[in-house]
This record gives structure tokens, C-alpha cells and sequence, in this order.
């Protein structure tokens, strides 16, 4: 059975991320000593967490990261198909990141190579073009925010990878069957660790904009699934939620992804 840690965050930033990381094995569990990592934040948008990755968590994760001895650590990004991802990341503060003293080559996955990718056993999406980088690298750690989505109903690790699609294909996918085809474009990507930052969320609306709340929060999980399912019961205590009459097993794109088995339903808190 999978394990999530449920980390509060009560001195440093630093601290509790680590400790959401120890909780379920430890960061040598997901990344050895000389691994190529990819880090996915949420830079759909700069605007500011939780609408977008918190700078500073990005930085602990990346160092926590080099720190087990892995050899690189690429930042990759794309954002909405209606802004333009370097000017983005450049408002974010994402390059600031490359004056640390390990600092993490960054991506602007547009300006990079993409390729087509068949879906096996898709139910609502066939193809989809993403980056080579996806195909070249060791590992790939996923840094969700929690936030409620006026379409999706919700956003977290399993919408993150919205992110590696191609932004002309991005349009049609917010049509028709979003939620399904959110779950099909899952199947191609493969993390090896999610840690999301809910020292903040939004409990209604979103994704770039809603009513603040502020858990405190840091979970770690290798489960998308599970850091989801626990990102949505967190939303779903505070008054005013757009998820209050919602079972986290009634949102599709959970619901679906247990059926097709990127994950499960079981999984420990710790």
C-alpha cells in the first residue's frame, strides 16, 4: 500500500518539506545518486501561490533534490496557450533560481524539442505532443498546488500534467470530456514523487484566482491519486467550498484514474 505523509508546517519551510519526504521513505526512496531529474511546478500563470508554485518551496525541493546526489535537476514549465512561458517563469522569479549555488538548468518547454505521443487504451484522448525531455530524463517530481478549477472541478498532481501538452492541443482539451481526457494524458506521464505545497489553497473558483485558505500543509506521495484524494478532503473543510456536496471519489478524473489503475483508493497517511 502506497503512503502519503500529511506534513504541518510549523517552523521553516525547509524543515517540513523534508520531513513530508522522510515520512514516506525518504528522498533516496524516489532519486539515486546520479539521476537526471525533471521538477514540474505550476506556472500556468505567475500569479501569486496558490495560484502558481511558491518560489521558495520550488527552491527546497530542488536542493533536497541535488542533496541525494542526483546530477542534474531541470525546472520545466509550459504555460497556458494564452501566455508566454519564459515572460512567465521571468515574473515567477524562476531564473533567479540559477544564481544558488546548485542551481537547476530551467526549461521553457516551448523553445525545446516535443513529439507526438500515442495513447494506449485511451478513452477520450488518443495522442498527445509532448516534450522529449519527458523521454530523456531519470526521474520527474511533480510540485502541485491545492486549488479548486472552475472546469475541472479540481486541480492538483493529476492536472499538473496538463502542463507537458502542447498548448495549440490544450484548447480542444477543455471542450469536451476535460476531466476524462485529463486521466488519459496520465498514462503517458510517469512521476516518481508528488510534493504539494498546501501551505495555501483556493477553495472556490480557480485555477488563478479564488478565495484563500490556508491549511498549512505539505504532502508527499509517489500516488497522484492519493495526494488528490487528500488535497480535496482538505479543500472540502473549510466553509464557502465549491467541493462541499462532492465525494473526492465523485470527481471523474479521480474516479477514472483508480479504474485504470494510475492509482488507488488505498493508500496510509503518515
Amino acid at each position: 500500500m502506497q503512503k502519503i505523509s500529511k506534513v504541518k508546517v510549523k517552523e521553516d519551510l525547509k524543515t517540513a518539506v523534508e520531513e513530508s519526504v522522510d515520512r514516506i521513505g525518504g528522498m533516496g526512496n524516489f532519486i539515486k545518486e546520479g539521476d537526471v531529474v525533471l521538477v514540474k511546478p505550476n506556472f500556468n500563470t505567475a500569479d501569486p501561490f496558490p495560484a502558481s508554485t511558491d518560489i521558495n518551496f520550488l527552491r527546497e525541493v530542488v536542493s533536497l533534490i541535488y542533496k541525494e546526489g542526483a546530477k542534474s535537476v531541470i525546472v520545466g514549465e509550459s504555460s497556458t496557450y494564452s501566455r508566454n512561458t519564459r515572460r512567465e517563469m521571468e515574473r515567477a522569479g524562476v531564473f533567479d533560481l540559477q544564481k544558488d549555488a546548485n542551481p537547476p538548468k530551467i526549461h521553457v518547454l516551448e523553445e525545446r524539442e516535443w513529439e507526438k505521443k500515442t495513447i494506449l487504451q485511451g478513452r477520450y484522448l488518443k495522442k498527445a505532443t509532448v516534450p522529449k525531455v519527458l523521454g530523456k530524463v531519470d526521474k520527474l517530481v511533480l510540485l502541485p498546488c491545492l486549488k479548486t478549477h472552475m472546469y475541472a472541478q479540481f486541480t492538483g498532481a493529476l492536472k499538473l500534467s496538463v502542463g507537458f501538452m502542447s498548448s495549440r492541443e490544450r484548447i480542444p482539451l477543455h471542450l469536451r470530456n476535460l476531466q476524462g481526457k485529463i486521466v488519459d494524458l496520465n498514462r503517458i506521464i510517469n512521476p516518481s514523487l508528488v510534493i504539494m505545497d498546501a501551505r495555501k489553497c483556493f477553495k472556490n473558483r480557480g485555477p488563478a484566482e479564488g478565495e484563500v485558505e490556508k491549511p498549512n500543509l505539505i504532502f508527499a506521495s509517489p500516488s497522484r491519486v492519493a495526494v488528490d484524494i487528500e488535497g480535496v478532503k482538505t479543500i472540502k473543510v473549510y466553509k464557502g467550498n465549491s467541493l462541499t456536496k462532492v465525494h473526492p471519489l465523485e470527481i471523474p478524473q479521480l474516479r477514472l484514474a483508480i479504474e485504470v489503475g494510475i492509482g488507488s483508493e488505498e493508500y496510509e497517511v503518515v
